[in-house]
């Protein structure tokens, strides 16, 4: 698919993902329209139409899709362990509601595609192996995801029954991501994930520094920038529906990537300490890139030390200078 002149709806355009997505429509030539609702634009999108939304109600969703070839719905509430572990519920309600409304007003205003941001953590515990896309329903949840993963799956199911169970109908594409970092990510130690928890850490130069759990845990990430073009890709193919991991393929523990973080930002003497009291979730998860990389031909290219020493870049210029 040529992006070029397609009316292309980015649902939480001032979001992490929504903002690098909107921003490389916007430079394939794509007609880009972002909703906003309590955050500001992180990013000025070149020609961009702005829609101030609350997509928990039916009539600003209708709004946001009126006329529009094809919606990403990157909306979401979403926080990091200690709010998953605090407040298991916290993203049930809202993220059902957007994902519901969305689907249904663009069914009604007839968009050709909907592409949809699950998760990899609505997939059941593989251990330490990679899952691959045919295990989403294989189990449930693991248990610190069980709230917030069926809620994913009952989106996917959605997207399922617009694609194939009825008449007339729309083109859907799920994309399951790993752990995703890069420009643009949640710094606020409240809601953040822990690459950029680490990072900020790293760049205040906190002493102690402080590590939430035994650092072992593991996780696949992908530069953001990488992750665009999968989920670029995954939104360009013609298939009716399409379910697909868009992941790195390998994993990280938690303390080499603050290994790696201290190594490229030139930290030699951090005092770093483990806190084996504080919140993590599962001790492994890994997703299997083989499918994303035969169907779409994508491959996670930045290396974990170029992604980080990029995105320690950026958080300098954009949030220690302002």
């Amino acid at each position: 698919m040529d992006f070029a002149g397609k009316k292309v709806v980015v649902a939480g355009g001032s979001g992490f993902l929504g903002t690098n997505l909107a921003l490389r429509l916007a430079d394939l030539g794509a007609r880009v329209r972002v909703t906003v609702h309590r955050k500001k634009l992180q990013a000025s999108i070149p020609g961009a139409d702005i829609v101030q939304a609350d997509l928990r109600h039916p009539e600003d969703c209708a709004r946001a899709v009126e006329g529009m070839d094809i919606l990403f719905i990157c909306a979401a509430q979403t926080s990091g362990a200690a709010a998953i572990t605090a407040t298991p519920l916290i993203h049930v309600t809202p993220n059902v509601l957007i994902n519901t409304l969305l689907l249904e007003t663009a069914y009604e205003a007839r968009v050709s595609k909907v592409c949809y941001l699950s998760s990899g953590a609505a997939y059941p515990g593989t251990g330490s192996r990679p899952v691959s896309e045919g295990e989403m329903f294989d189990g449930d949840p693991e248990e610190v995801y069980f709230p917030a993963g069926w809620m994913k799956r009952y989106a996917e199911i959605l997207c399922r029954t617009y694609a194939e169970k009825i008449a007339k109908p729309m083109q859907t594409v799920v994309v399951r991501p790993s752990n995703v970092y890069g420009p643009f990510d949640k710094f606020d130690f409240g809601v953040s994930h822990f690459t950029a928890a680490l990072l900020r850490r790293v760049v205040e130069r906190q002493s102690p520094l402080e590590v939430w759990g035994t650092g072992e845990d593991i996780r696949d990430l992908v530069y953001v920038d990488d992750f665009i073009d999968g989920l670029i890709a995954a939104a360009a193919t013609d298939l009716p529906v399409l379910a697909v991991n868009i992941c790195a393929g390998r994993g990280y523990a938690v303390r080499e990537v603050l290994k790696t973080l201290l190594e490229v930002d030139g930290f030699h003497d951090a005092k770093v300490t483990f806190d084996r009291s504080r919140p993590s979730t599962v001790p492994v998860r890994l997703m299997d890139d083989r499918l994303a990389r035969s169907l779409l031909g994508f491959e996670a290219r930045t290396s974990l030390a170029d992604g980080l020493q990029q995105t320690l870049a950026w958080y300098r210029t954009n949030k220690i200078a302002h």
